[in-house]
């Protein structure tokens, strides 16, 4: 039978043991800070205590990434231009997704909202740039119509062309430097961590191919250069800033359709590709979410300049 410890001394040894109930109560008094720095190193992907932000987090790729960082412990600002979507996402949701407004196209507003963060925090830990615009979708492309430079040069418009540019190249450039001093103070807020920038970028981007759409695809792979320089240069200049791409294939969005509709739609070779992906469904939430906890979290620490692609092998089976 065993039988339930008690109270002991050994005074011969000079040692005092306690009781079992004395023992137990002194663990439960661990620091917060202890507590949290145990908890990181069992689980590299918890993000308790770091703070993010996710333009155009609102609604599609960039809420499905916030739930997850929110779900991970992370602080989450949703950022976006309406408002009211934004504080209606995180009612819904809960606890752990803040509402921010801010344009990515407006350099004041970004500085506004640098301002609210360090005000709030003092600290920024993960920024993922996600807000972005499709392109002009020309299905004769894709159908090697004779005419097509004849075509494009009449159809297309040099105002929308800078607008997708503006949008998807342009502006993660502006927020990334916006909050770099933020990202810094992130870092070293964690002694031998860095911070995290993540652009979202898209599988067309290191495509040949340009699935209809010329002004979009060459956006997106001008974020992936974007995305390889600015983490070399933050490199070469000691800046603790580790920056990553996630190039996503099909996801529902607004910008693509729902979840069913896209289902139904890549049983078949999608318009301007030669063959379907493999996996023949759009991705899920937390295949693209987990993606940037893991490159957010000390779990990607050793991960920095990577474009990776989450796009259900479509990339790979189309040139």
């Amino acid at each position: 039978m065993i039988t339930k410890p008690t109270s002991f001394s050994v005074h011969n040894h000079g040692i005092k043991s306690r009781s079992r109930s004395s023992h137990e109560s002194s663990r439960q008094k661990i620091p917060h800070n202890l507590s949290l720095f145990i908890t990181h190193k069992m689980n590299p992907l918890d993000l308790t205590g770091k703070v993010a932000v996710v333009t155009g987090g609102g609604t599609g790729i960039g809420l499905m990434i916030a739930k997850q960082l929110a779900k991970n412990g992370a602080k989450v600002y949703i950022t976006g231009r309406r408002l009211e979507v934004l504080q209606k996402v995180a009612t819904e949701i809960g606890q752990g997704l803040v509402p921010l407004q801010m344009d990515v196209l407006d350099k004041d507003s970004i500085t506004k909202a640098v301002k609210a963060i360090d005000e709030a925090d003092g600290k920024l830990d993960i920024l993922v740039n996600n807000a972005g615009i499709s392109g002009e979708w020309f299905k004769f492309i894709g159908d090697r119509d004779p005419n097509l430079g004849d075509l494009l040069f009449a159809e297309s418009s040099l105002d929308k062309w800078t607008d997708i540019l503006r949008t998807n190249t342009v502006a993660p450039f502006f927020v990334t430097m916006g909050f770099l001093s933020l990202l810094e103070k992130g870092a070293r807020a964690r002694k031998g961590e860095t911070s995290s920038v993540i652009n979202i970028t898209s599988c067309v981007g290191t495509m040949k191919m340009v699935m209809n759409t010329f002004a979009y695809s060459v956006s997106k792979a001008g974020a992936d250069h974007l995305t390889s320089s600015m983490a070399t240069e933050f490199a070469l200049s000691k800046i603790p800033v580790r920056v990553n791409a996630i190039a996503p294939g099909a996801f529902s969005s607004e910008m693509t359709g729902s979840e069913e509709a896209l289902t139904q739609y890549m049983t078949g070779a999608m318009p301007g590709t030669m063959t379907e992906a493999p996996a023949l469904r759009p991705g899920k939430e937390h295949e693209i979410g987990m993606a940037a906890v893991y490159l957010s979290s000390s779990a990607g620490e050793y991960t920095n300049g990577v474009i990776m692609r989450i796009d259900g092998g479509l990339n790979m089976v189309n040139p």
